[in-house]
C-alpha cells in the first residue's frame, strides 16, 4: 500500500525558512519602502484629524454636489452627520487616512505598470499571472508575511491594503488602453504624434473612464481591508469592529461597521460619478476626432506628409 508520508513535501517549512531569510537579509531595504508610506500617511491623518468636522463636511459635501449631484450630496452630509453623533469620527478620519495612502500608492504602482503591460504582450504575460495570485490569495494571508518583512501597526496595514488592492486598477488601466479605438491611433500618426503624444495625448484620455472604473474596485478592495488589517494593528474602524469582537460587544463591533459602510458608499459613488462624468465627456468629444486631433498636434508638426497618410491607410 502506498504510504504518502513518505512523499511529503515540506514547502511549510521552505516558505518559512525562504521568509525569514527575506526579512533578515532585505530588513534595510523594507525599512525604506516604510519610511516614505509612513510620512504620508501621518501627513493625511494630521490634516484630516486637525481638519474641523465641520469644515470638512461642508468640504466633502460640496465635492459630493459637484461629482455627483443633489443625492449624493444629501447622503455625504448626513452619513458624516451621523458618523460625529454616534462617537467614531477620530476611527473615521484615520481609516480615511490608511485609504487615501494606500489609494495614492496603488496609482502610482498601478497605472504605470498597466500601460507597461499594455504596450508590451511580453510584459502583460510576465504580470498576469502574478495579479492572477495576488487576486485568489486569501486576504489573510498577507498579514503573515507582512508582519515579518514590515512589523505591526498602521503602515504595515497600508502597505497590506496595497498589495490587495493594487491588481484591479493595473487589469482595468491595461484593459483601457488595448481598447483605445484604432482610429484614433492611426490619425494621431497620421498627424506626427510621437509615442509619448499618443500616450499622454490620445490613449490616456480615452482609457481614463475604464481607469477610474478600476480606481472604484480598488478603492472597495482597500475598505474591505481596512477591517482586516485591524488584527495586526492598524487603527481605525477596523479595529473599533475587531475590539468589539474579542469583548463580545456587538453593539461596539455594529457601530464600527456602520461607519466603514458609510464611508465604503460614499467613496463608491464618488469614484462611480468620475468615471461616468469622464465617460460623458468622451462621448461628447468623439464627433471630429480627426479635426481634435489635428488641433492637438498642429503645434509639434505643421504639415501632414504624404508619407505619413499613406502609412495610415496602408497604402
Amino acid at each position: 500500500m502506498l504510504n504518502l508520508e513518505n512523499y511529503y513535501i515540506p514547502l511549510d517549512r521552505w516558505i518559512q525558512t525562504f521568509v525569514e531569510w527575506i526579512a533578515f537579509n532585505f530588513r534595510p531595504a523594507f525599512l525604506v519602502i516604510k519610511w516614505p508610506i509612513e510620512g504620508l500617511l501621518r501627513l493625511i491623518q494630521d490634516g484630516l484629524l486637525a481638519m474641523p468636522p465641520l469644515l470638512f463636511l461642508v468640504v466633502f459635501t460640496a465635492l459630493a454636489w459637484w461629482l455627483a449631484g443633489r443625492g449624493l450630496a444629501i447622503f455625504t452630509a448626513l452619513s458624516l452627520v451621523l458618523l460625529m453623533l454616534i462617537g467614531v469620527w477620530p476611527e473615521s478620519m484615520t481609516t480615511l487616512a490608511l485609504i487615501a495612502t494606500a489609494i495614492v500608492i496603488c496609482v502610482l504602482i498601478g497605472i504605470p505598470t498597466g500601460i507597461l503591460c499594455a504596450r508590451s504582450d511580453t510584459a502583460w504575460r510576465i504580470v498576469r499571472p502574478v495579479l492572477d495570485v495576488m487576486q485568489t490569495t486569501p486576504s489573510f494571508v498577507y498579514l503573515i508575511p507582512v508582519v515579518m518583512l514590515f512589523g505591526v501597526g498602521t503602515v504595515p496595514g497600508a502597505v497590506a491594503v496595497v498589495v490587495v488592492a493594487v491588481p484591479p486598477l493595473i487589469r482595468f488601466t491595461n484593459l483601457g488602453i488595448r481598447m483605445v479605438d484604432r482610429e484614433l491611433i492611426e490619425a494621431g500618426v497620421a498627424f506626427g504624434a510621437t509615442e509619448r503624444q499618443l500616450l499622454w495625448e490620445v490613449q490616456l484620455p480615452q482609457a481614463l473612464p475604464t481607469i477610474l472604473g478600476g480606481l472604484n474596485q480598488t478603492v472597495l478592495m482597500a475598505m474591505v481591508m481596512a477591517v482586516i488589517v485591524a488584527m495586526i494593528g492598524a487603527e481605525g474602524l477596523g479595529l473599533v469592529v475587531l475590539q468589539g469582537l474579542g469583548r463580545l460587544d456587538v453593539g461596539r463591533a455594529a457601530v464600527g461597521g456602520i461607519g466603514i459602510v458609510l464611508l465604503a458608499i460614499i467613496l463608491d459613488r464618488l469614484t462611480q460619478a468620475m468615471a461616468n462624468r469622464e465617460r460623458r465627456e468622451e462621448m461628447s468629444a468623439r464627433p471630429g476626432l480627426r479635426a481634435v486631433l489635428g488641433g492637438m498636434f498642429r503645434g509639434s508638426r505643421p504639415a501632414l506628409p504624404e508619407e505619413a497618410i499613406e502609412k495610415t491607410h496602408g497604402r
